[in-house]
C-alpha cells in the first residue's frame, strides 16, 4: 500500500537518562507521522481536488452525477485493493476496465471487465469494511504477501460460509480438528509467534474428555501467547472445543480472571460439561465460604491506615480504600470483537440500532488505530528497546496524573485550557510531543495501562491533535481508567467532531466517510449520566519522556 521509500533517521531521547536533543526535524516528523494516516489523507485530498476539477470539465459528458459518484466509489475501492484504476474521475475507461478484470480474476468471477451488481457490491462493501480498520486489516497490511488484497478472498469466503485454511492448508494441524486449527490461526493473527510456534508452547492446548462421549475435547489457553489482544492484566480468553458428533467440534469461549501475580492458568478441571452445555468454574470468581469470626476483645483506637501505606508504589500516593481491580480494555475489546464478528461486521450509520454497541466498536477501533500508529513509530526509533520505551512512557503516571485525575470531574473546555497551560510549560517541540504521545499511547494500550494511555492522549490533544479527544470520550463513556460519566463524555465527543468539521486531519479510520455521522447518531442515542464531583489535580514536577525525530 505504501510503496515510496522513506529515508529518515530517528532516535529516542529520554529526559530521564540523557540530555535533551535538538528540535525534531519537521520533514522527518511529517514522513514518520504519515506512515499510518498521512498518506491516506493526502491521497484522499488529492482525489477530492481531482474530482472537483473533473466534475467541472466533464459536466456535459452525459453521465449522470449519481452514476459518476458510483463509478468514483468503484475506482477508489479498486485502487485501495491494488487494482490500479487510475484517478477516481467517475469515468470507467480502459484502465478501469483492466482493473475490474484483475479484481474479477482474483475473486474467481468471470473476467469480463464489467462489474455485475453482486461483484460491485462485494468490492465496495469490503472497501468500506477495510476503512473501519481492525486487527484483521492491520495483520493483512503487515504480514500477508498480498497485503489488503488478501482481505477480499478472506471476507468473500467468510460471507459464503466457506472455511479458509491459509495457514494449515485445509487439513488441520497434525492431530488437531479443523475447528481447533482455525482457532490457532485466529489467535496467531494477533500475536507475534507463528501458529507452529504457539503449538510448541507448553499449556497452549490441553486435551481431556470433558463431555463424557469418549472423545478428546480441546482447551486453548491464550495466557501463554503474550498477546494483550487475547489476555489482559485482569482477564484472559480461553477456548473450549467439545466434540459434537462425527468429526465436528463446537467452540465455546470464556474469560477467566487473572491473579495478582499473573501466574494462574486455565485448567481442564475448571470446566463442567455434559452433552449439551459447558460452564467455566473459575476459582477466582467463585464465592469462598467464610466462617464467622470468634469474638475478640476490643482493640484500642488506631490511626487510619491509608492504601498507599499498605502497598507503597512509585508515583503519587493514593489515599482511601484500596482500589478495586482495574478492568481490562484488551479483554473488553476481545469481547466486542467477537460480537462484531457474530453480527457480520461493524455497526454503520445506515444500520444503527444499538448505540451502545456502536460506541464500543468505535472505541476498540480507535484503540486498534492508536496501537498501529504508535507501533510504526516505535519501529522507527533506532537503538531503543521496547522495554526502554515502556519504562519511559510510565513517566506519564506522575507527569500527567493531575490532568488524568480531573477527567472524571472537569468538563472538556476547562480541561483543554489546562492542557494548553501544561504544554506551554514543557521543553518539548510540538513534533516531539506528538511523537511521544503516539508512542506512549501505543505503549499504554499494549500493556493495558490506562493511566499511560490517557496521559498520552491528553498530551496529543494539547499538542494540537484534537481528534484524539474522541479517545477521552470513549474512556469516560465506558469508565476505563477514569470515573464513568456519559455527560462529560458528550463534551469530548463534541470537541473531536467539531475539530473534524473544522477541517482537522482525522486520525482514526481515515477513509470512512460516514464515521462522524455514526458517532453523532450513536452519541445522541446514549444516556447521559451525572457529572462526578471535582477532584483537585495534584501538581507534579515529573518530567515527560521524549521521543524525538532527527
Amino acid at each position: 500500500m505504501f510503496k515510496k521509500p522513506v529515508h529518515v533517521a530517528t532516535a529516542a531521547v529520554f529526559l530521564a537518562t540523557s540530555p535533551v536533543a535538538g528540535m525534531a526535524d519537521n520533514i522527518g516528523a511529517a514522513i514518520v507521522g504519515g506512515i499510518i494516516g498521512g498518506a491516506l489523507i493526502n491521497e484522499a485530498a488529492k482525489n477530492r481536488r481531482v474530482t472537483r476539477s473533473t466534475t467541472t470539465t466533464r459536466s456535459s459528458s452525459g453521465v449522470s452525477s449519481a452514476t459518476r459518484a458510483q463509478n468514483r466509489e468503484t475506482q477508489t475501492a479498486l485502487n485501495y485493493f491494488g487494482f490500479p484504476a487510475g484517478t477516481p474521475d467517475g469515468v470507467l475507461g480502459r484502465r478501469s476496465r483492466e482493473a475490474v478484470s484483475g479484481y474479477q480474476h482474483h475473486m474467481g468471477f468471470p473476467v469480463t471487465g464489467r462489474l455485475q451488481p453482486h461483484e460491485r457490491e462485494m468490492l465496495v462493501s469490503f472497501y468500506t469494511r477495510a476503512q473501519l480498520g481492525g486487527a484483521d486489516v492491520t495483520r493483512a497490511i503487515q504480514r500477508h504477501p498480498d497485503g489488503v488484497r488478501s482481505l477480499l478472498v478472506s471476507w468473500r469466503d467468510e460471507r459464503m460460509g466457506v472455511r479458509t485454511r491459509s495457514a494449515h492448508g485445509g487439513m488441520g494441524y497434525p492431530g488437531l480438528p479443523l475447528e481447533v486449527s482455525d482457532a490457532v490461526d485466529e489467535i496467531a493473527q494477533s500475536t507475534e509467534p507463528s501458529p507452529e510456534q504457539l503449538l510448541q508452547r507448553a499449556g497452549f492446548i490441553q486435551t481431556a474428555d470433558l463431555n463424557g462421549d469418549g472423545k478428546n475435547d480441546y482447551v486453548i489457553d491464550t495466557s501463554v501467547t503474550g498477546s494483550t489482544f487475547w489476555c489482559g492484566q485482569t482477564e484472559c480468553a480461553t477456548m473450549l472445543f467439545t466434540s459434537s458428533g462425527g468429526d465436528s467440534y463446537e467452540r465455546h469461549q470464556f474469560q477467566y480472571k487473572r491473579n495478582a501475580q499473573l501466574s494462574n492458568k486455565v485448567e481442564v478441571a475448571m470446566f463442567d460439561c455434559n452433552r449439551t452445555r459447558c460452564e467455566l468454574l473459575d476459582p477466582l470468581t467463585q464465592p469462598v465460604p467464610v466462617a464467622a469470626p470468634a469474638p475478640r476483645p476490643a482493640a484500642p483506637a488506631q490511626p487510619p491506615v491509608f492504601a498507599a501505606q499498605q502497598a507503597p508504589a512509585a508515583g503519587l500516593p493514593v489515599f482511601g480504600a484500596a482500589p478495586a481491580a482495574t478492568p481490562s480494555l484488551a479483554s473488553h475489546c476481545s469481547k466486542v470483537n467477537l460480537m462484531t464478528t457474530g453480527n457480520g461486521g461493524f455497526v454503520t450509520a445506515a444500520n444503527l440500532t444499538d448505540p451502545y454497541l456502536a460506541l464500543n466498536e468505535q472505541f476498540c477501533l480507535t484503540r486498534t488505530y492508536a496501537i498501529a500508529r504508535g507501533e510504526e513509530r516505535v519501529r522507527a526509533l533506532q537503538g531503543v528497546t521496547q522495554a526502554q520505551v515502556d519504562a519511559q512512557c510510565d513517566g506519564f503516571g506522575p507527569a500527567l496524573a493531575g490532568q488524568v485525575a480531573q477527567l472524571g470531574s472537569t468538563p472538556a473546555p476547562a480541561m483543554q485550557g489546562e492542557l494548553r497551560k501544561f504544554v506551554l510549560t514543557t521543553n518539548m517541540s510540538v513534533e516531539q510531543m506528538q511523537t511521544t504521545g503516539a508512542v506512549c499511547l501505543y505503549s499504554g494500550y499494549r500493556r493495558d495501562k490506562m493511566e499511560v494511555a490517557l496521559g498520552a492522549a491528553l498530551l496529543l490533544i494539547g499538542a494540537g491533535e484534537t481528534p484524539y479527544a474522541e479517545l477521552i470520550a470513549h474512556h469516560l463513556q465506558q469508565g476505563f481508567g477514569t470515573a464513568q460519566s456519559a455527560e462529560l463524555a458528550m463534551g469530548w465527543y463534541d470537541v473531536a467532531l467539531t475539530a473534524l468539521d473544522g477541517g482537522a486531519t482525522p486520525v482514526f479510520a481515515v477513509g470512512q466517510s460516514d464515521r462522524a455521522s455514526l458517532l453523532r447518531a450513536a452519541v445522541s442515542g446514549g444516556t447521559a449520566a451525572g457529572a462526578m464531583q471535582s477532584v483537585p489535580a495534584s501538581a507534579s514536577g515529573a518530567s515527560l519522556p521524549t521521543f524525538s525525530l532527527e
